[in-house]
Parts: C-alpha cells; sequence; structure tokens
C-alpha cells in the first residue's frame, strides 16, 4: 500500500541515509560486531551528516526540524542493510527526548552542542541487577552534600546500552525514600560525566544478538554529581521515564516493523538465487504461502506504525497505544523472521547471512522497554481490567 506518512523532506534525508549506509556502514560492519561497538570517529560521521541534530534547535547547533518521523527513516534504512549504528539510537532516541524537555537553558548550552556533533555520546541507566521492568524498585541513591554542592552517588546498574562509549549518563536514583503510598517517589535523574571518580565501567556483556552496540555493568561508589547536573526537578523522574516511555516503545516497534521487511527483502532475494532439486526455491508453492503471509503481516505493522507516527507527531499517542505497537510489531517481527530464516535453510544459522543477525537482533525487542507480559498488562489496564 502507499504510504503517505513521510514527506519529501524524510525521503530526501533517506536518500542520503541510505547511500551513508552503504559507504561508510556496509563495508566494516564485521569488524564492528566482532569489537563489540562501533569506532568513536564513527560517531563524529553521525555528527556531521546531521543525524543527531536534527530534532535540536538552532540555537544549539542542531536543524530544528523537529519530529520523530526522522528518526524512523534512520531505523528503516539500517534495518533495510541488516546493520545499526551501534548505541546512536539511545543517544538520540531515548536520550534527547530527557535533554529536550527537561534539561535548563544552562544545561542545553553545556551539553546539546556536543551532543549534536557526536562529541558527547550519551545514555541513559535505568535498569538494575534486581530490578527490570520494576523501575520503582530502583535502589541506587544520590544524597545531596551537607554543603548542599553536589549529590553523592552510590550504586549499581546494568544492561546499560552505550554504557562503555558513553560520555554523559543518565542515571535513574533515589534521591528520597519512597513511601508507602507512593513506591515511586522520590527517583530523580542525574547527568553525570563518566570521567566522575567512582564511576565504574564494569564487564562489558555479550550478547546474542545487537553485538554492534555496546551494552554494560556501571558501578557508582561515592560519585560527587553537581547539583547542576540535576535534569529536572528532583523527585519527578518516575513520571519523567512514563512520559519518554512512550516515544521509546513506538521506536521499538518502528524497528520491529522494519526488521520484519527487512527479512522479507532477504529471503526473496535468496529463495530466487537458490536451487533445489533442479528449480529455484522461489517455485515451490510453499515458499509463496509463507512469503504471502509474512507480507500480509508486516503490511498490518507498516499501517499500525504509520498511524502511531502521526499520533506521536500530535502528541495523541498515548502509553496504551504505544504497548499495542510494541507488542504487536515486535511479535510479528520475531514470527515472519523466524519464517524468513526457515527459508534460507543451514545458510540461515550463518552469521554472514544478515537473516541470522536479524534473527538474533530482534529477540530482545519484546524484552527491552518493557516485556511483552508489561505490555499486555497495561493494555489491560486501559480496558479497564
Amino acid at each position: 500500500m502507499r504510504r503517505t506518512v513521510f514527506t519529501e523532506d524524510h525521503e530526501a534525508f533517506r536518500a542520503t541515509v541510505r547511500d551513508f549506509i552503504a559507504k561508510e556502514v556496509v563495508p566494516v560492519y564485521p569488524e564492528w560486531e566482532k569489537a563489540g561497538h562501533a569506532p568513536r570517529d564513527f560517531y563524529l560521521k553521525l555528527g556531521e551528516l546531521g543525524v543527531f541534530g536534527i530534532e535540536v534547535p538552532e540555537e544549539y547547533g542542531g536543524a530544528g526540524m523537529g519530529g520523530f518521523k526522522y528518526q524512523a527513516v534512520v531505523t528503516e534504512e539500517t534495518m533495510r542493510a541488516g546493520v545499526s549504528f551501534g548505541s546512536a539510537g539511545v543517544h538520540t532516541g531515548l536520550v534527547l527526548p530527557y535533554l529536550l524537555e527537561y534539561a535548563g537553558e544552562e544545561q542545553k548550552k553545556r551539553w546539546l552542542p556536543g551532543f549534536v556533533s557526536g562529541e558527547i555520546m550519551t545514555a541513559i541507566a535505568m535498569t538494575e541487577p534486581g530490578t527490570g521492568s520494576d523501575l520503582a524498585g530502583i535502589t541506587t541513591t544520590a544524597r545531596l552534600s551537607e554543603d548542599g554542592t553536589h549529590y553523592v552517588l552510590n550504586g549499581a546498574k546494568t544492561f546499560i546500552t552505550g554504557g562503555v562509549q558513553a560520555d554523559l549518563m543518565l542515571v535513574v536514583c533515589r534521591t528520597s525514600p519512597a513511601t508507602p503510598e507512593d513506591r515511586r517517589a522520590g527517583l530523580s535523574i542525574l547527568c553525570v560525566d563518566t570521567r566522575s571518580p567512582g564511576y565504574t565501567v564494569g564487564r562489558k556483556l555479550e550478547k546474542i544478538g545487537l553485538r554492534s552496540s555496546d551494552t554494560a555493568e556501571l558501578s557508582f561508589t561515592d560519585v560527587a554529581v553537581p547539583v547542576e547536573n540535576l535534569l529536572g526537578e528532583e523527585g519527578r523522574a518516575f513520571s519523567y521515564l512514563t512520559r519518554n516511555l512512550v516515544q521509546e516503545r513506538l521506536a521499538i516497534a518502528v524497528g520491529g516493523y522494519a526488521s520484519a521487511s527487512a527479512a522479507i527483502g532477504f529471503a526473496v532475494q535468496y529463495v530466487k538465487d537458490r536451487k533445489v532439486f533442479g528449480r529455484s526455491v522461489a517455485e515451490f508453492q510453499n515458499t509463496k504461502f509463507v512469503l504471502a503471509e509474512c507480507a500480509a503481516e508486516v503490511e498490518a505493522a507498516q499501517a499500525m506504525v504509520d498511524r502511531g507516527l502521526e499520533l506521536h507527531e500530535t502528541g495523541e499517542l498515548t502509553p496504551a497505544d504505544a504497548a499495542k505497537l510494541k507488542l504487536f510489531c515486535t511479535e510479528v517481527s520475531a514470527r515472519v523472521i523466524d519464517k524468513c530464516l526457515q527459508l534460507h535453510g543451514g545458510y540461515g544459522y550463518i552469521l554472514e547471512y544478515p537473516i541470522a543477525r536479524l534473527y538474533t537482533d530482534a529477540r530482545v525487542t519484546r524484552i527491552y522497554g518493557g516485556t511483552s507480559e508489561v505490555m499486555k498488562t497495561v493494555i489491560a489496564k486501559s480496558l479497564g481490567l
């Protein structure tokens, strides 16, 4: 079906990104996967290309164009090529909304120019060893110093995407105890310079997928964080997180749809070329039926994503809407990629084939950003259940 969600400007940007990926990413991507992260100078190239600054106001070095659709274009194009931009998705997709909405003027002047250029890479630390989807259970603490000039941060985080290379880490921590009436009270966000004494990057975690994106354990031992690095208001972090989870889950849904669409493309190409019993795999009725089913599911996911993008643009995408998007698109992605890998036969299990990377990369999408089970809980609540 013809899409109407993107403008000519979006499509011109798409062409630029597609060409960039072909020249700067595809030829070296296997090296990134072996290293476990993209090289640092690659983020400077993304900065030069303007990827980091599209939504950032011009006074801070950005393009001031606004809107999430440009990020959606980047996601679609990386998936189409079977690659990723390392931890850049966290930098723009997760962290930027917090900085744009909750950072003060002085903070924006201090951080956003470097954010746009790629000189300051950012990440956000929410998850803890004993706290996954239950963010109200966060135990990392930040105590205000006696002279009121800084917070003293102590605790640990895990599964932090971009944790190895980040220069500025947004740390969700407890600045005051929770109350019996509200477990969510007392959480704040501190923007921590990763060069601070007591800030330690622990293990770089070895994952089954997303191998070009670094994921780390972090620990904080009496880390001094200036009060000027408090993001927004003290004790308001849970409401900030809830609000921004809408875009995070939309982004994951876009990735789910785009990866499923890419899987069909890789499978169609493979079955046309692969010969079995003297015929191309594409000639068998089973192949045609499987791919037809996949195409129908992906079309439905695309329509849902496009509607979500439009609603998000006008501020009408609700947490329940985002949960439906994430649940549906990631489940479609899992089914479609699995079927497309099966059509590759044994070669689908070999990592040099993009379908294998899609398969392992897609598995986590039903876990991070809130598990599928959490999405069902959110949706059920919206039904009054």
